[in-house]
């Protein structure tokens, strides 16, 4: 928590990156816990499929859009990208509350979601590019920590707050708080001033800021190439489905599982934030230690499926998802830092965009298959789903095991001087 204070207190930027980051999160899990929970209510009988829909809204977008967003933010401003993004998605936001008081125009929650997610393709790919470029060395370990942790937290404290606030106030405050939230974010990320885009030259030869050159680039890095497969492999075995409908068909708590969603997503949370504060003090920092607790973090991810599978109380789900979010949590620290020191700042925003694109599209696939399966099997056999997830989750762990071993088989062949 030191090597936290002491970068937001000398890192003015980074400390910006990390303010307009709270907020934006809190609020953007108040949201998402009463969107899911209200799909739920307004779908009986076909809650699956409902849930389903809404998490391929928010992901169908970003698997469309993320790429073109990588070259916006390598051609333009990335500040400025990421400010007026949130502004945008404020105004978006007033869609859900007329949803909430007409059960009949539910369906804006699912356009107003994928309109969300076009517009936030700019902000994942966008902060991550842009706190490499305000910091370096440690700082970046300590920075992307400090993130991820972060959102973390954000899943925490804003899935148990927004199921309870939308509980105690009802739905249309909660998202209200999430619209405002979004403002706040943008005034933050305005006030970042250590980096600035510059564009080439008039005299200088036009550099390519395709999508197809960033592509050619990953293609030609083959270490690159593997470590973009991380998210992708972990997000196989995405969590949300599963997670809602044991919050709000299974354990329920508070009306229509507000509060049990709250708390499942709170569980996992906690989780997410012991994973890199754990692994953080046990490795050396060098990108063999972080390449191998990635392999730890695959091994966590399958134990919390295969808990999850055999759950026969709320407290035994915690226990899954406090698995699930510490070893995912590792992964996508690790991999993001691993990414951050190989790749050029030129291409930074397309090599993040390219990460996001196949995270997403491993989430769809996800999303799709256990909803369809919650449906077909019925609510009372999710747990042969969370087994069928552990099993398809050992492919992306023997992957990374083999590039592991290659990259270590590779070290040893180098001259030692």
């Amino acid at each position: 928590m030191v090597a936290f204070r002491d970068l937001l207190s000398r890192n003015r930027d980074m400390r910006m990156i990390w303010l307009a980051g709270v907020v934006s999160l809190v609020g953007d899990w108040f949201s998402q816990v009463v969107l899911l929970a209200l799909v739920s209510k307004y779908n009986p009988g076909s809650e699956g499929t409902a849930i389903s829909l809404l998490i391929l809204a928010r992901f169908v977008p970003m698997l469309i859009f993320t790429g073109p967003a990588g070259v916006l933010l390598d051609r333009f401003n990335r500040r400025d990208l990421l400010v007026w993004s949130n502004y945008i998605r404020a105004v978006v936001g007033v869609m859900y509350l007329f949803a909430v008081a007409d059960p009949t125009l539910q369906w804006l929650i699912f356009v107003g979601t994928a309109i969300q997610a076009t517009l936030a393709t700019v902000y994942e790919p966008g902060q991550a590019a842009l706190v490499s470029n305000v910091c370096a060395g440690e700082d970046l370990i300590t920075g992307n920590t400090l993130i991820n942790i972060t959102w973390s937290a954000a899943l925490a404290a804003g899935g148990a707050l927004g199921g309870i606030a939308a509980a105690v106030f009802g739905v249309g405050p909660a998202l209200a708080f999430d619209i405002l939230t979004f403002i706040a974010a943008g005034l933050l990320l305005a006030q970042v001033r250590g980096y600035s885009h510059t564009p080439a030259g008039a005299d200088a030869p036009p550099e390519d800021t395709s999508l197809a050159e960033g592509i050619r680039y990953v293609r030609a890095q083959p270490s690159t190439l593997a470590t973009l497969l991380v998210k992708f492999g972990g997000s196989l075995g995405n969590v949300d489905t599963a997670m809602t409908i044991f919050a709000t068909q299974i354990f329920v708590m508070g009306a229509d599982g507000l509060i049990s969603i709250g708390v499942l997503y709170t569980a996992f949370g906690l989780g997410a934030i012991a994973g890199p504060l754990l692994t953080n003090r046990l490795s050396d920092g060098s990108d063999t230690s972080l390449r191998r607790w990635i392999l730890v973090g695959f091994v966590t991810q399958i134990l919390g499926w295969l808990v999850l599978g055999w759950a026969g109380t709320i407290i035994v789900v915690c226990v899954a998802l406090v698995l699930r979010g510490t070893g995912g949590s590792v992964n996508w620290t690790y991999s993001t830092i691993l990414l951050q020191r190989s790749t050029p700042d030129r291409y930074r925003g397309r090599v993040f965009a390219l990460d996001m694109v196949l995270y997403t599209l491993a989430t769809i696939f996800a999303t799709l298959v256990q909803g369809g399966l919650v449906d077909a099997l019925g609510v009372e056999n999710i747990g042969v789903v969370a087994v069928g997830t552990a099993a398809l989750s050992v492919l992306p762990l023997l992957g990374w095991g083999w590039a592991v071993r290659r990259w270590g088989r590779h070290a040893a062949s180098l001259p030692t001087g």
